[in-house]
């Protein structure tokens, strides 16, 4: 964590009502950033400005008032945004001229959970330093303002319509989605109100679910980590495709005309084609260590170089950078498009595949004739007393991870992935042959399983 008390990686989340995700903790968390940001500022006269958005769950309108009520006290002015996808609240913070961007939500998780994320003035994670100082900030008592250096609070005006209008800037002028009948499953969430609006506007002939939140049905049954509900409304209205979206609006998955539901993978695989031939291409693609073989073969049949990555959107982001690509993702739906936008954005995504299959005639079934997956399959293997990183380094399980690794040799993969939260190896084989899969990973797995006792 380097040195970090309070925030992971991607800021705070958990139970609401529960450790940091309290709103005596968040009041606190707003009071640090808006001292943070008055110091950085110095004495240029300007009180600084920190935009707030925030997902449907019933906790954000809590939390939302925490964190307004802190900064105003440091002295710092706030805009609200009201519900506003993850990647809108990013673009805001970077093109309104603001100091600091935050976002209430918990993403794909249920609505009893939520969490706490930054973006910088760039919109993008803040830098080591802002996070240590306000890692500091946090341990000094809460401070109050004197009254006139205290901030304003006020909601912000025209963001929807910015945020669409930058999600228009994504494709070419020309395009529109006249005669396409789109079912657009919002999770209930953060883009129950922009996507319908944007995809219209477009000209799409639009069937929307999970575009009523009431506070607690957010990712209930619905959105992109329950996909077979977009799949049985596309069968129903014999819709074109479907769409789904998480809670927070930065993952995107999709149904193609039948309801056959496609991934991440599938997604990448459709980009990743479609933009080698238009020239838009750069650097590798980059997938994770969970990327299905199909897809790294489909892309060695195109000669599209591929790098995989560990697992995590911003890992994907690393390799992307340092590799100097613009394209990448997971299966999850985390789909990084980097010359359109600088963090993972499922409406902006969703856009580029629909582009995709306008400019090739193809439906999105037809798109994805030339991706053959192979099966794949991942069993957790609970440990004794020997740590993950032991069990997977034992001379016994490396010796098998060898045999596994040469038995599917040129037909898929076998790789071992020690867990970092729980005691639990993840034992992974891929191959073109269910049966020589499913015999791989039950002697891999046993291997792992003796070794761990």
């Amino acid at each position: 964590m380097g040195g970090r008390k309070y925030f992971g990686t991607d800021g705070i989340r958990g139970r609401v009502g529960q450790g940091v995700i309290s709103a005596d903790f968040v009041l606190r968390l707003g009071n640090a950033l808006g001292r943070v940001l008055v110091a950085q500022r110095g004495q240029d006269g300007r009180r600084p400005i920190v935009v707030i958005g925030k997902d449907t769950r019933i906790s954000g309108y809590m939390f939302e008032a925490a964190l307004e009520a802190g900064l105003v006290a440091a002295g710092a002015d706030v805009q609200l945004l009201g519900p506003m996808p993850t990647p809108a609240v990013a673009f805001l913070t970077r093109t309104l001229g603001v100091d600091a961007g935050i976002v209430i939500s918990a993403s794909h998780n249920p609505h009893y959970d939520n969490g706490i994320k930054f973006f910088s003035a760039q919109g993008e994670k803040l830098d080591d330093a802002t996070e240590l100082a306000l890692e500091a900030a946090l341990d000094v008592p809460f401070t109050t303002a004197e009254s006139e250096k205290l901030g304003k609070a006020a909601r912000a005006r025209e963001a929807v319509g910015r945020y669409i209008e930058f999600c228009k800037a994504s494709v070419p002028r020309a395009f529109d989605l006249r005669g396409v009948r789109l079912v657009l499953d919002c999770a209930h969430g953060a883009t129950y109100q922009i996507a319908p609006l944007l995809f219209r506007e477009l000209g799409a002939e639009v069937i929307g679910i999970g575009a009523e939140p009431n506070g607690v049905n957010i990712n209930a049954g619905v959105g992109s980590t329950h996909i077979d509900n977009l799949a049985a409304k596309v069968r129903e209205t014999r819709a074109d495709l479907g769409i789904a979206f998480d809670g927070d609006g930065d993952r995107v998955l999709m149904a193609d005309d039948q309801g056959n539901p496609v991934d991440g993978d599938d997604l990448l695989y459709i980009l990743a084609r479609a933009w080698k031939d238009e020239g838009r291409l750069r650097g590798p693609v980059v997938g994770t260590l969970m990327s299905n073989y199909g897809i790294e073969k489909a892309f060695a049949d195109l000669q599209i170089p591929f790098v995989r990555s560990n697992v995590g959107d911003r890992y994907v982001h690393q390799a992307l950078i340092e590799g100097g690509g613009v394209l990448g993702g997971e299966a999850s739906g985390h789909l990084l498009c980097l010359d359109r936008a600088t963090t993972g954005d499922g409406i902006v995504s969703a856009l580029q595949v629909l582009v995709a299959l306008r400019n090739s005639g193809q439906t999105l079934r037809q798109a994805l004739k030339g991706l053959v997956r192979v099966p794949q399959k991942t069993v957790n293997v609970r440990l004794g007393n020997v740590s993950a990183k032991a069990t997977v380094q034992a001379d016994s399980v490396q010796a098998a991870l060898a045999v596994a690794q040469q038995s599917v040799a040129g037909r898929g993969r076998a790789f071992l992935r020690p867990s970092g939260t729980e005691p639990v190896v993840r034992v992974t084989v891929e191959a073109d042959d269910a049966a020589l899969m499913q015999d791989t990973l039950d002697r891999l797995s046993a291997a792992v399983r003796e070794a761990a006792a």
